[in-house]
């Protein structure tokens, strides 16, 4: 039937549709191992807690059954708060899998150049400015928090992108642009906070921190719906991003529209990064580790995008169950994800210093 999809095996790799997957058994089983670890978390994530539940109970739970009190605690707050940490784990890992192929550099990642800061900023400000709660009611927010995030992130990759435009998009200038584009938007954050009334301000505060608590359905629902199709967007655009890492002038002369490419992965990494950060506030540094381990795990040429998006959900996932089961009180998850992360960005910058040095 003409445009149905058909999956056929070809050597080397497998073709379904518009999607090629090179056929590595390292990536396969990397791959697999993933996506087990992380549906053990995510049923972890819904039994271990306060109130420790067995998996017979989440099933009978989920069926109607059992009792009021776990019917409230596995469908209304342990579920959502675990597709939420996934599915935002899955987002960032793929759209820093993106921006670092993209720019062949594993630094230029959402929370380095100013996606992550400008989706902050616009969140930050449907909450103080339209009142605080999740479906906003000011006209200018009527789109709530998503939309909001997703403007303010969309507007800072431009920025970035216009001004890091000379001729051509080097990766270094266009960190350098996002680190400046990022700390002006953080003050800008931190002027919205500060004019704020109390309660909005401590909201956004606990909401920057980046953590799961908050979790409800009508946060999980924008979040499930934009990383499904993000994430299959993004994976139709795999082979075209095999083929920009080339070269420019080779990528083009193979017949890649390289700018129109640069835009499509440019949009799919923000619209990932904004709804990740709509849904779970600004979890640091998992699309800056998560890829360069998925790269190291396959032993590939560039990360791996599946790969990188389930060893994001597990990084969340693995962070969120630590932080309320391991100390006294609830860490956020941003916190223990930017304790992982920052000292890898550390080591990564003392490295790329040597070599340049060497």
């Amino acid at each position: 039937m003409t445009g149905q999809l058909t999956g056929v095996r070809r050597a080397g790799g497998i073709r379904v549709g518009p999607v090629g997957l090179a056929w590595r058994p390292r990536v396969v089983i990397a791959t697999i191992a993933a996506l087990v670890l992380a549906l053990i978390l995510f049923v972890a994530g819904i039994t271990i807690g306060s109130s420790a539940l067995s998996v017979v109970d989440v099933i009978r739970a989920l069926g109607g059954g059992g009792t009021g009190v776990q019917r409230l605690i596995v469908t209304e707050l342990r579920l959502p708060r675990a597709l939420t940490g996934a599915f935002v784990g899955l987002a960032l890992g793929v759209a820093g899998a993106l921006t670092q192929t993209f720019t062949r550099n594993p630094l230029a990642t959402p929370d380095v150049i100013g996606v992550t800061a400008g989706a902050s900023t616009g969140a930050v400000a449907a909450i103080v400015l339209g009142g605080g709660t999740y479906s906003v009611s000011a006209a200018l927010l009527g789109g709530g928090i998503p939309l909001a995030a997703t403007a303010g992130a969309l507007i800072a990759s431009a920025v970035v992108y216009g001004l890091g435009w000379r001729g051509g998009v080097e990766s270094y200038r266009l960190i350098l642009v996002g680190i400046g584009v990022a700390s002006v938007l953080t003050a800008l954050t931190s002027y919205l906070l500060v004019r704020a009334q109390i309660a909005q301000a401590s909201q956004a505060s606990v909401w920057l921190v980046g953590s799961l608590s908050g979790s409800s359905w009508p946060s999980v629902w924008p979040l499930l719906i934009v990383a499904v199709l993000g994430v299959a967007l993004s994976l139709v655009t795999s082979t075209a991003l095999g083929v920009s890492q080339l070269g420019d002038e080779t990528a083009i002369a193979v017949g890649l529209h390289l700018q129109r490419h640069r835009l499509i992965v440019i949009a799919l990494a923000v619209v990932l990064t904004a709804a990740a950060v709509a849904a779970a506030g600004p979890v640091g540094f998992v699309a800056f580790v998560v890829p360069q381990i998925a790269l190291r795990t396959a032993g590939t040429s560039r990360p791996p995008l599946l790969l990188s998006g389930l060893m994001g959900t597990c990084l969340v996932l693995v962070a969120d169950l630590a932080g309320r089961t391991i100390f006294p009180t609830e860490v956020p998850v941003g916190l223990l994800t930017t304790v992982v992360g920052a000292p890898y960005l550390i080591w990564l910058l003392v490295r790329h210093r040597k070599e340049l040095s060497s």
